[in-house]
């Protein structure tokens, strides 16, 4: 029996319409199988960050309001009882000046002379050469452990010291300074020491927010008769804005966390006279006690995230480009 022409057209067309539907499922299956792969690749990130960053953090939350010892195999909640007895405690209030003052008397002049080191190096007037060879010589503290530096500058700043040795010698003493006997000088050579070690990796990105600027903007303003002044101020320092507020706050974040520095300079209290007892060594020194009172050292930890992440959110609020607010609100309006 011969089937009508008809039904063979539409039989045609039939099998065509059916073999694309198979070709289009074809294909949205092996893009969700390729879609796998990006999931494979960030799985190794997230399970470690969500088992050794964002589980402790919430634990430590916890274990805030909790009254845990290391010495009781019981525990019980007891609210903001912790956070209550830290406010009253003058140890606390003390660590976190001691915290605030050592960090910005490093970071203060680190990043005054790192923009003036990188405005010379970048400089095409002044065409300094070895460029970076002085980029890595900046950079190489940071690259030491901070145990050797600690170790490296006790026995410099000791009694018997080379310090003390050249400047008796050379009548710049007139006698032996005993400096980690003195609050002044002991404050000093921290604030010091974090400004040696993080002051290249400043400089290296203050160098490379520089060196991305365009090199028209310079040469218009060359043009109109601006100075070195005006265009640093007017050009450099606005389109520099972004950069700076980067270092700012991981500059905050890491002096709120300084700990290793002033731990192992003197006796780990943060001698002499809790001066350069900081908020993280506080911390250690309530886990560390006779009981081990784990939730009153939760509860510092507690504190040491709010300051940072409050902190952090003002300066980015503070110093975001006025541009950005006017196209956010225009945005919302519309």
């Amino acid at each position: 029996m011969q089937i009508p022409q008809l039904e063979i057209i539409i039989l045609g067309k039939g099998v065509i319409a059916l073999s694309e539907n198979v070709v289009k499922a074809k294909r949205k299956n092996s893009k969700i199988n390729k879609n796998y792969y990006g999931y494979l690749f960030t799985a190794p990130f997230i399970i470690v960050f969500l088992l050794f960053s964002f589980y402790p953090l919430i634990y430590t939350f916890y274990l805030s309001f909790t009254n845990m010892t290391m010495m009781s195999k019981t525990y019980k909640l007891v609210g903001f009882e912790n956070f209550a007895k830290l406010f009253q405690d003058k140890f606390f209030v003390q660590s976190l000046i001691n915290t605030w003052k050592i960090w910005l008397l490093n970071f203060i002049p680190q990043i005054g002379i790192a923009m003036l080191l990188a405005v010379w190096l970048t400089s095409s007037r002044l065409k300094i050469k070895f460029v970076g060879y002085w980029r890595t010589i900046f950079y190489l503290p940071n690259i030491l452990m901070p145990a050797t530096i600690a170790v490296l500058f006790f026995n410099f700043f000791s009694f018997y010291g080379p310090v003390n040795q050249v400047g008796v010698r050379l009548g710049i003493f007139k006698d032996a300074i005993d400096f980690f006997r003195n609050s002044g000088w002991t404050v000093s050579i921290v604030a010091f020491i974090q400004w040696w070690m993080w002051f290249g990796s400043t400089l290296i990105i203050i160098m490379a927010g520089m060196t991305s600027i365009s090199q028209s903007f310079y040469e218009s303003a060359m043009v109109d008769g601006a100075n070195s002044w005006d265009m640093f101020r007017k050009i450099t320092l606005p389109l520099l804005k972004p950069v700076l507020v980067y270092i700012l706050v991981t500059s905050l974040v890491g002096g709120m966390q300084m700990f290793d520095i002033p731990y192992m300079l003197t006796d780990g209290r943060g001698s002499p006279n809790g001066s350069i007892m900081t908020m993280n060594i506080l911390m250690y020194m309530k886990f560390s006690s006779n009981k081990g009172h784990i939730g009153a050292a939760a509860s510092v930890g507690v504190m040491i995230f709010i300051i940072t992440c409050l902190s952090a959110l003002l300066i980015i609020k503070l110093l975001s480009d006025k541009t950005d607010r006017k196209t956010n609100i225009k945005g919302k309006r519309g």
